[in-house]
């Protein structure tokens, strides 16, 4: 068996590193058993216990900000500089048109930026509310309740129709089930999954009942992945463009002014 305490912290016993090792999506499911350190009857709660202290707990960590700081720092950056320096200017020469457009058009952008990842911080927010709040979990040979949070790499746990996926899972022997994956995927209709089969944390099971082995949790999941990426993403929108490019301009017509009443 495979000792959490021996792998460090780099993710759930056995995960896969860049390289060509193996996918816990799909290698067989005696090779699955055997890097979790794990079989069909689950953990016991000693185990479980010293893998989510050296794991974390089955959560999406949350970041919390001040939203005025936060609105700051649109106005600081190489491209911010160049506007604030063409308002200045603008200001030095008395150029009160040229000062009053860029300056508008400064504290635009940054109204813009800010509601635009304001808006991406409520999309994870409503990700999050799909995940699953308790789950049924074999632990010293007993079906329990514990939360969601506390579920481990190696878990036993078990599923039925209207359950939400608790994490990241491949199924163990059993008839096939239907999982809506919409909210991950984008596929309209569910999907079929065969003892076997990987199901990702946020799906919900729309017909059958199985029992499955958690693999991945927290932010090594799927969903927690796609979390990630969507609070990195900084999109620059068609109004930021054309906002960057007017400041472009009118900075160049501010320095040729200064040049010219020097």
């Amino acid at each position: 068996m495979i000792a959490p305490a021996d792998t460090g912290k780099s993710g759930p016993v056995g995960k896969s590193k860049p390289g060509g090792k193996d996918d816990l999506k799909s290698i067989p499911m005696a090779d699955l058993f055997a890097k979790l350190g794990s079989t069909k009857d689950g953990l016991t709660s000693a185990e479980a216990a010293k893998r989510l202290a050296q794991y974390g707990p089955n959560a999406i960590a949350e970041k919390t900000e001040n939203p005025f700081l936060k609105f700051l720092t649109y106005f600081w950056g190489p491209i911010p500089w160049m506007i604030e320096a063409a308002v200045v200017l603008s200001g030095i020469v008395r150029h009160w048109l040229d000062f009053g457009v860029i300056l508008l058009l400064l504290c635009t952008n940054a109204l813009v930026g800010f509601w635009e990842e304001h808006q991406a911080g409520n999309a994870i927010a409503a990700l999050k509310k799909q995940l699953a709040v308790n789950a049924r979990v074999l632990r010293d040979g007993k079906w329990t309740n514990p939360k969601v949070a506390e579920l481990v790499p190696g878990d036993v746990v078990r599923m039925r129709l209207g359950d939400i996926v608790p994490a990241d899972a491949r199924l163990l022997a059993g008839d096939p089930i239907e999982v809506d994956q919409s909210a991950l995927t984008g596929e309209s209709l569910p999907v079929t999954r065969d003892p076997g089969s990987a199901v990702f944390s946020g799906s919900i099971i729309r017909q059958g009942e199985t029992d499955a082995i958690i693999y991945d949790t927290g932010s090594n999941t799927f969903f927690g992945q796609t979390a990630a990426l969507v609070e990195k993403a900084q999109t620059v929108s068609h109004f930021q463009k054309a906002v960057l490019k007017i400041g472009d301009y009118l900075i160049i017509l501010a320095v040729v002014l200064v040049v010219a009443i020097s």
